[in-house]
């Protein structure tokens, strides 16, 4: 692990290693620039196996956080790679407006990113918080910023969630900016507000709701569907038979936040079954693994689809 700084690993009050104690039931324990790993082999092996990556995670970043310590050792639970041995220190998308880098967190958004990378056509499907649309937005900026596509196009449908367009103030355009907001808030990340708005103002990037997408054609464009689940079917065929030469287009959606009256009409869920064997399309399902959000955030999730794959039972039952 090269000159790791062991406080960095061992954390505030030794709280990265109680996580990996108690999690891993092992005993760690720290002597000087050692640290001792005391239990069963198979644990004391998976415990190895964190630690080293936790140290490779130090070494780039320079600092660790709870977030990741549960990420890793929950892979290396399950038998998979230690996490920075796929994401690794390469891989930066772009850098955010104050300098930072973003890079994949999670081995899915690693993945999701490679997909957006070598298909035309990506649907992400997860949960929130996974990097589902601010991936995408990173990297159609930059696509953008090395001209490999002339233009951003950032699409959402505006769903009324429980209130009426019809009823709030102003123009169309007033009445679904609010629907937009995501991506305006994920753009300004990477891009200076007063760059966004010369580029809005040419043409150039572009934020719509998806009604204003239709008779059009995209060519050399980047273009971002989000909230998809919430198109219909005619609504998702009307978007993708949009996509022009040399365009890539992405789609992103939560199945399990369907707005629409009757769910089962969702474009996203008939584009799974339709599209799922076409060359140059990729489907991803990300997961709460990917979560990037605070770590209950997971733990909320999986709570959900627990109740919700209860409630399917439980329904199954009463249709026999």
């Amino acid at each position: 692990m090269g000159n790791i700084d062991l406080r960095a690993l061992v954390g505030l009050k030794h709280s990265f290693i109680a996580i990996i104690e108690r999690e891993l039931d092992v005993r760690v324990i720290s002597r000087g620039d050692l640290l001792q790993i005391v239990g069963s082999n198979d644990n004391v092996e998976r415990a190895k196996s964190v630690i080293i990556d936790l140290g490779s995670y130090i070494e780039d970043k320079g600092e660790l956080n709870e977030q990741y310590v549960f990420y890793s050792i929950s892979m290396v639970k399950e038998g998979q790679k230690s996490p920075y041995e796929t994401i690794g220190s390469e891989g930066v998308i772009t850098s955010v407006a104050t300098r930072q880098e973003i890079k994949p967190k999670t081995v899915g958004q690693k993945k999701y990113v490679d997909l957006i990378e070598n298909h035309d056509i990506v649907f992400s499907i997860g949960p929130a918080g996974t990097g589902k649309t601010y991936l995408a937005v990173a990297k159609a900026v930059a696509y953008f910023k090395k001209k490999i596509v002339n233009r951003i196009v950032l699409v959402r449908p505006a769903v009324e969630a429980g209130e009426s367009l019809g009823y709030l103030p102003g123009d169309i355009r007033a009445k679904v900016d609010p629907y937009l907001k995501p991506l305006y808030d994920s753009l300004h990340d990477m891009i200076a507000g007063e760059k966004i708005s010369k580029l809005m103002e040419t043409g150039l990037i572009e934020i719509a709701p998806l009604a204003f997408m239709r008779g059009r054609t995209l060519n050399r464009s980047f273009v971002i569907l989000d909230e998809a689940q919430n198109t219909t079917t005619a609504q998702m065929k009307m978007f993708l038979t949009r996509l022009g030469e040399h365009s890539k287009a992405v789609i992103t959606g939560d199945v399990t936040q369907i707005d629409l009256q009757k769910p089962k009409t969702s474009g996203l869920l008939n584009a799974k079954k339709i599209l799922g064997n076409i060359k140059g399309i990729a489907f991803i399902h990300m997961s709460e693994k990917d979560v990037v959000r605070h770590r209950l955030v997971q733990n909320i999730i999986k709570a959900y689809e627990k109740h919700e794959m209860k409630k399917e039972r439980r329904d199954a039952r009463k249709d026999k």
